[in-house]
């Protein structure tokens, strides 16, 4: 099913028994925080079973909130309504991850037509192809009400997550070290504590433009509120809104952006996920949504932005002054720390008319992200195939925290063959950060964790069967010495053989033999066990 719209989403939901409406009054610094932490700890809303892919934690993930009555505005807040394998699958309209995924294969991977009635056949496919990308009208309900002499981004119920979320002072003052992002330049230490300088908008797209080649791109970064017209912008230099900021920076030049907020749900989505910087996110939503995007002009900025948002905020980067952003709570379960990011001045708020405020916390799993996080990880298995053709499955499991832990199996075919496949997987995109990959032969479940511990005690000399390296880790990785930068260990738990140092002869593994077990099968009842 196609949603048009979040609230669309949200009727949706309400009606499948997915989502509760929280009547009385919340208070959004803290209280809609605690409250979304527990629900996503409880039991999902439905019966229908855990998927294979992970046998764990497929019934967690409580029910979407739809907070009516926040405190300090006339807006409600839509949070965790992605935080179940349920309503991740609803959200792109698909029965199972597998046939998405499938899907994506064929597209990143088409068969190319040999003869004239093949290409015939194609035609329609190409045709559908080039019906993906996003279309620009004149007008959109993201515009039904406009603000910018008087638009007020403390009018909108942006959330505090976590207690110490950006205290002044707390873990110590923004680091020393330099980067593209961070510029020592043109600082603002603006802390004014009656603001509420710990509310972020922590579900919203950020919409920016390549300044050099035009083209569109849409991260989900984290944004500090600091006053009516003024945020603070967090991107890691590894993002792709990072990368235009570097080059707007370089042409001394404003940067306009946009925070939208709500839109088809499959927007969401798609920000978040690791796409190559050449595909475009707005096509891949149009993709997942089985249509084009529809975008509406900017009023005070040369952007365009999803016609169907709930709510979109305008405004500018300066490449010259920054903000102590953070500290922030954040998906690894830790605090990070403040530092200094790019300064966001806002120009325009345009708004539906009675629109939803969209939101999400992160922290230790499971919370909402980790549900976008396995879709991924589903969606994405084609074209990690593509790219290491080795790999027959991956894992990645929860208390990684995304990138601590990769578990990778293989159909093992030569000497060290599974160093190759770790070494393939440090050069492939976002999964450079992992910290931590474990391989496995083809015949182990790489998602039941506990049997790929088992083969890890089992197969592993530690000197042998494990490599160190250095290289880039996640900006939020606290553990490493130096900032975005340190070691990872790849373990190679599959069955040794010759040409893979010392090796001695190699037990056979436990296993009853077919007859008997034909044998217990046929009269289990018997037994009245």
């Amino acid at each position: 099913m196609r949603y048009p719209d979040l609230q669309a989403f949200l009727s949706d939901l309400e009606a499948r028994g997915q989502l509760r409406r929280v009547g009385v009054e919340v208070d959004p610094i803290l209280e809609i925080s605690a409250i979304t932490d527990r629900v996503s700890k409880l039991p999902a809303a439905g019966d229908a079973p855990p998927p294979a892919t992970d046998p764990v934690h497929g019934r967690q993930g409580g029910v979407g909130l739809l907070f009516e009555k926040v405190k300090g505005s006339n807006i409600p807040v839509a949070i965790n309504v992605f935080g179940s394998y349920e309503r991740m699958r609803l959200a792109l309209g698909v029965e199972d991850f597998e046939s998405l995924a499938g899907r994506v294969q064929e597209l990143v991977k088409p068969e190319v037509p040999t003869t004239l009635l093949e290409k015939m056949k194609k035609l329609p496919q190409l045709a559908r192809l080039a019906g993906y990308g996003p279309k620009v009208g004149k007008r959109g309900i993201c515009q039904e009400v406009v603000h910018t002499d008087d638009a007020d981004l403390l009018s909108l119920p942006a959330i505090q997550c976590w207690p110490h979320d950006g205290e002044p002072g707390y873990g110590g003052k923004p680091s020393a070290q330099d980067t593209d992002t961070q510029s020592r330049e043109g600082t603002d230490d603006v802390r004014d504590p009656g603001v509420g300088t710990g509310r972020y908008f922590t579900f919203a797209g950020i919409y920016t433009r390549d300044p050099e080649t035009n083209d569109r791109n849409v991260g989900m970064y984290r944004v500090q509120v600091y006053g009516p017209k003024l945020a603070a912008m967090h991107w890691h230099m590894h993002h792709d809104g990072a990368r235009h900021f570097r080059k707007y920076k370089a042409r001394g030049e404003r940067m306009p952006l946009a925070i939208v907020l709500g839109g088809e749900p499959v927007l969401a989505y798609a920000a978040t996920c690791p796409l190559p910087p050449d595909v475009s996110e707005l096509l891949f939503a149009g993709f997942l949504n089985d249509g084009g995007i529809e975008l509406v002009p900017c009023k005070t900025i040369p952007l365009e932005v999803p016609a169907n948002a709930e709510t979109v905020i305008e405004g500018w980067i300066d490449p010259e002054r920054t903000l102590v952003e953070g500290p922030f709570g954040d998906h690894t379960g830790f605090y990070s720390l403040a530092d200094r990011y790019p300064r966001f001045d806002v120009t325009a708020i345009t708004h539906r008319r009675n629109p939803v405020f969209p939101a999400t916390i992160v922290g230790k799993p499971p919370q909402e992200d980790y549900y976008l996080g396995k879709a991924t990880e589903r969606i994405f298995l084609p074209l990690l195939r593509m790219l290491i053709p080795s790999i027959i499955d991956y894992h990645l499991p929860m208390f990684g925290a995304f990138h601590n832990c990769v578990f990778v199996t293989i159909r093992k075919e030569y000497p060290l063959h599974a160093r190759a496949v770790m070494s393939s997987i440090w050069g492939a995109g976002q999964m450079m950060f992992a910290k931590m990959i474990v391989v496995v032969d083809e015949h182990v479940n790489v998602h039941d964790e506990q049997e790929v511990l088992f083969y890890m005690g089992a197969n592993v000399d530690w000197r042998r069967d494990t490599m160190i390296v250095d290289g880039p880790c996640d900006i939020l990785d606290h553990s490493t010495p130096y900032y975005g930068a340190g070691a990872k260990i790849g373990i190679d738990a599959t069955r040794k053989i010759a040409g893979e140092g010392v090796v001695r002869e190699w037990p056979e593994e436990l296993e009853m033999g077919e007859v008997v077990r034909e044998l217990v099968e046929r009269k289990w009842r018997e037994y009245g066990i």
